[in-house]
């Protein structure tokens, strides 16, 4: 059992259709590899290949630079590429031959996903058109958990997708959330689909659709995630370490920030779980926001199907997979036996002295963070002890507790 302490352009698409390169030591540890699309085919939308560099969470393997010119979604409409004036045609560059390469790819998932739509053995409809939407918060062990839904997607028949926003923007535009909505409902061949992204959180019931997706999120103690993401900032981490990072050679401690007043470590930096569940109205990001605090409190308990916390990610793990058995079949057997590729940990983060938490925790956001944070530690652990029984230190889940009797009319 875990410890149950308090406080430890417009996506790209990917696929199970083949093995990508994973990272060094690691190669082929997922089976899915990303297809996408160029964004500046997709009127109105950003420029798709944005730099991962200084994302607060981070792309997967084979994800960062596979920038393709894939079929684009339903809706969105895509012109013919024209050539440049003169007539001639365009070559076949190493651009060119990556949005072939995705194209294809795209094209082979499509073909499979109508064979397979007229097979007599396939699973039901309702199982076929689920779609779980994980709007990661940045630095809450959201790259180790999404990688397992990559590990597991081939093995269980889905399909993942990463959802990338030009400049990291957790906020899209009216006219990229029409197009998201529309996507996600409509684009049959990605069903079922795991979309994980940066992104706050988007009622699509405000967009007139009928079955909405399911959303997942974890979330960690906020002076632990803000920790852990300044040194990301100027270390990265043990799964991309050769990649440069915004706040390389900046060797001042997380202490020394707090005591010189640093922007990077100032209480507004604590200021994200709050408006990720909040969602895309102005005042989540009102920095201190009461009403916030209010909203994402009511969306975690009645938009998501499920909210774990960092320190009890295994728990968060294994109530999934028997909830959701479609896509996680396999997860906990898969975090607490695997080679682990999927785990990742910030390098040279040092721990806060008990003087800087002290002193963060003066903050009127911090008390705000804190609060959520606890509100949604202590919603996690009332599911958990609805759902499992401990025996031996062992954490078991339930089976069904449940039955019918009386049931009328009576058959002859």
């Amino acid at each position: 059992m875990t410890n149950g302490r308090r406080g430890e352009g417009l996506w790209r698409g990917g696929s199970c259709a083949s093995p990508p390169i994973g990272k060094a030591g690691h190669e082929g540890t997922s089976p899915c590899k990303p297809v996408g699309w160029e964004s500046d085919q997709v009127p109105g939308a950003g420029p798709f290949c944005a730099s991962d560099a200084d994302v607060q969470g981070e792309a997967l393997p084979g994800q960062a630079r596979l920038c393709g010119a894939a079929r684009a979604p339903p809706h969105l409409h895509v012109p013919p590429r024209q050539g440049p004036p003169g007539g001639q045609g365009w070559s076949l560059s190493a651009g060119g031959a990556e949005r072939a390469i995705a194209k294809h790819e795209v094209r082979e998932i499509e073909q499979r996903h109508t064979v397979d739509s007229s097979r007599s053995d396939v699973v039901p409809d309702e199982d076929e058109n689920v779609v779980i939407i994980y709007n990661r918060v940045p630095k809450t062990a959201s790259t180790s958990f999404t990688n397992i839904a990559y590990d597991l997607c081939a093995r269980n028949k889905y399909h993942v997708l990463h959802i990338n926003t030009t400049k990291n923007n957790p906020v899209m535009s009216l006219q990229d959330q029409v197009r998201f909505v529309k996507n996600v409902t409509s684009w049959k061949e990605m069903k079922p689909g795991f979309y994980h992204g940066h992104i706050s959180f988007l009622d699509f019931a405000k967009f007139g659709v009928k079955k909405k997706p399911v959303y997942i999120n974890v979330i960690r103690d906020p002076i632990e995630r803000l920790v852990s993401y300044y040194y990301f900032l100027r270390f990265g981490d043990d799964y991309r370490p050769g990649l440069r990072r915004r706040k390389q050679g900046d060797k001042k401690t997380f202490d020394e920030c707090v005591a010189a007043g640093g922007s990077d470590c100032a209480p507004e930096k604590l200021w994200l779980q709050i408006p990720f569940f909040c969602g895309h109205s102005s005042e989540c990001w009102n920095v201190g926001s009461r009403w916030a605090l209010e909203q994402a409190k009511y969306n975690l308990i009645n938009e998501y199907f499920l909210v774990g916390v960092t320190e009890e990610l295994e728990d968060f793990i294994m109530l999934l997979e028997a909830a959701l058995p479609r896509f996680f079949r396999g997860a906990t057997e898969l975090y607490r036996t695997g080679k682990k590729s999927h785990l990742r940990k910030t390098t040279e983060k040092k721990l806060p002295t008990k003087e800087t938490i002290a002193k963060l925790q003066q903050s009127e956001i911090w008390k705000m963070e804190n609060e959520f944070y606890e509100f949604a530690l202590e919603q996690f652990q009332f599911v958990r002890a609805h759902a499992v029984r401990e025996k031996d230190g062992e954490l078991y889940i339930l089976a069904q507790n449940f039955f019918y009797e009386k049931i009328y009319p009576k058959s002859n």
